[in-house]
């Protein structure tokens, strides 16, 4: 299915944002490609699974074309991962009527919280919520398809800046 995403990334200040918590997914994801268009398959509670390929157009806009695949078959493509298997929590959190998606990471980047609001349009200012921090939105090494690439150890990826805390 295609679809146009438009989003904006931020760190997550501190843990405030679990009283609003609803809907809880626990993602395994990789990239089988870290050329212009990434592809990335992603299993999703280990019960389901989707390969999704991203083409950036203008601004903050990129096209998505996503597709259910079966869940041997993702576990099969994980194995061929360029880069690390990223492991995450992602949570729904409802804030002043809007959904935002905070992915709490386990693994290479276990202690990195970053929040995510999907938006209709690039002019669409949604109310942020306080337990935001910095926003990330376009910060590569926050990126998923650039974390998945970075072939370092937790306390390199510290160092580099991708988890804040002490080293």
């Amino acid at each position: 299915m295609k679809a146009t995403e438009i989003e904006r990334k931020f760190l997550v200040r501190n843990d405030s944002w679990r009283d609003c918590a609803g809907i809880s997914q626990v993602l395994q994801q990789a990239y089988l490609s870290h050329d212009e268009n990434p592809v990335r398959v992603r299993l999703i509670d280990g019960r389901s699974a989707c390969l999704t390929i991203k083409f950036r157009t203008a601004g903050l806009a990129k096209d998505e074309y996503e597709y259910e695949i079966p869940v041997e078959e993702a576990r099969d493509l994980l194995l061929h991962a360029t880069g690390h298997v990223i492991e995450k929590t992602r949570y729904r959190v409802l804030h002043d009527g809007r959904n935002w998606d905070v992915d709490v990471f386990a693994g290479a980047y276990e202690g990195l919280t970053l929040a995510e609001i999907e938006m209709a349009s690039e002019d669409d200012r949604p109310d942020l919520p306080q337990w935001l921090g910095r926003e990330v939105t376009g910060i590569k090494r926050y990126s998923n398809r650039a974390m998945a690439a970075a072939l370092c150890e937790p306390n390199e990826a510290r160092m580099a800046g991708a988890i804040p805390g002490k080293v």
